[in-house]
């Protein structure tokens, strides 16, 4: 736009090229504030708890603003530039922030219930206590803010990122996380009960102590999280990925683990009664006194796993595959294990009472407890040299009329 030398505009740009001046502020029309933001002025400050309640700031510079204890309900922020800008305390009701650039922004105890923030820019931002219920955070980018003790209930983050983001202590009830990226997050005793985290990305993230009651994780990414003591009730894990995940004493009663991956995790003293692990890989899994009461381990791959002390009691092994796993001092009262591999397994000392062994595969190499060997053998048919298979049907306690000694190697 061109001005004449002696216009109105060309007089104000001119004036706002002068060297700063904090008390000179002026209110002008929308064209000429434009004019005066490209000549280098810049908007002046909000005064605290300023009303600005739908407010059409859409594009608006706001760099450092003080915007503390504003009310921005309903505003229009689509685009605004926020960097550094401190809404501590401010409410953004149903404000419209999508696009919005808030890196590094100020806002602990913010309101934003309802807030609309999709593929926001709050990299490294501070949302300590600010209240994101309902709020829209769609393909949001939050790497590295801090969101400790924030209320999330029922908040949308699809596609989220929110690498190495604080979330200690959150409330993310409800919360929509599919496809979610939280490497190295830290969810320790976050509440994400029923939350929704499917194919979500939470390698090395913590989640210690935190409510994952109910919470759908299909397909999640779990490699290498630290999830130690919490409560993974009813959750689902089908096709999860718990590579050398850390989920001692974890409570997974009842979880649905179909088809997830669990080879090298730590289970120590977990507690995976009645949990459905059809198919699971738990190759070198430690599941050191782990409770496997009633669980469903059918078709599971348990090669080299620790099972020492782990209480399998009614489980359902069947065809499962337990090759050089270490079972000494194991439960498996009324376990199933029709059409296991118990080949080089170690069962030193464990407990098989009832147990179901028709098709069991055993080996040379198989330790058994007490005098139990010379009646497997008894009851059991070469399948090639040094590996056999236990004929007929019935229990472990079938045909054992009195102790045997073990079978001679």
């Amino acid at each position: 736009m061109r001005t004449r030398a002696d216009s109105f505009a060309s007089r104000v740009v001119a004036a706002a090229a002068q060297p700063a001046r904090p008390w000179l502020h002026v209110t002008v029309s929308p064209r000429i504030a434009r004019l005066l933001v490209a000549a280098g002025a810049g908007p002046a400050p909000a005064q605290p708890g300023e009303d600005l309640r739908n407010a059409k700031l859409s594009g608006a510079t706001l760099t450092r603003a003080d915007l503390t204890g504003a009310d921005l309900t309903g505003a229009d922020l689509t685009g605004a530039d926020l960097r550094d800008a401190n809404l501590y305390d401010a409410t953004l009701t149903d404000a419209n922030l999508s696009r919005a650039y808030l890196r590094d922004a100020i806002l602990p105890g913010a309101i934003l219930p309802g807030a609309i923030l999709t593929r926001a820019n709050l990299r490294g931002a501070d949302l300590y206590d600010a209240d994101l219920t309902g709020a829209n955070l769609t393909g949001a980018n939050l790497t590295g803010a801090t969101l400790t003790g924030a209320p999330l209930t029922g908040a949308n983050l699809r596609d989220a990122t929110l690498t190495r983001a604080n979330l200690t202590g959150a409330t993310l009830t409800g919360a929509i996380l599919t496809g979610a990226i939280l490497t190295g997050a830290n969810l320790r005793d976050a509440n994400l009960r029923d939350a929704g985290l499917y194919s979500a990305d939470l390698t090395g993230a913590i989640l210690t102590g935190a409510d994952l009651t109910g919470a759908g994780l299909y397909s999640a990414d779990l490699t290498g999280a630290i999830l130690t003591g919490p409560d993974l009730t009813r959750a689902t894990l089908t096709g999860a990925t718990l590579t050398r995940a850390i989920l001692t004493g974890a409570n997974l009663t009842r979880a649905n683990l179909r088809d997830a991956n669990l080879r090298g995790a730590v289970l120590t003293r977990a507690n995976l009664g009645d949990a459905d692990l059809t198919g699971e890989t738990l190759a070198g899994a430690d599941l050191t006194g782990a409770s496997l009461r009633d669980a469903i381990l059918t078709g599971a791959n348990l090669t080299d796993a620790n099972l020492t002390r782990a209480a399998l009691v009614s489980a359902s092994l069947t065809d499962a595959n337990l090759t050089r796993a270490d079972l000494t001092g194991a439960t498996l009262g009324h376990a199933d294990l029709t059409g296991a591999d118990l080949t080089g397994a170690d069962l030193t000392v464990a407990t098989l009472t009832d147990a179901g062994l028709a098709g069991m595969l055993w080996s040379d190499h198989t330790e058994w407890p007490g005098t139990m060997a010379r009646a497997i053998r008894d009851r059991s048919e070469k399948v090639r040299p040094g590996v056999w298979r236990v004929v007929g049907s019935g229990s472990a306690d079938a045909e054992i009329d009195a102790p045997l000694a073990p079978v001679p190697r």
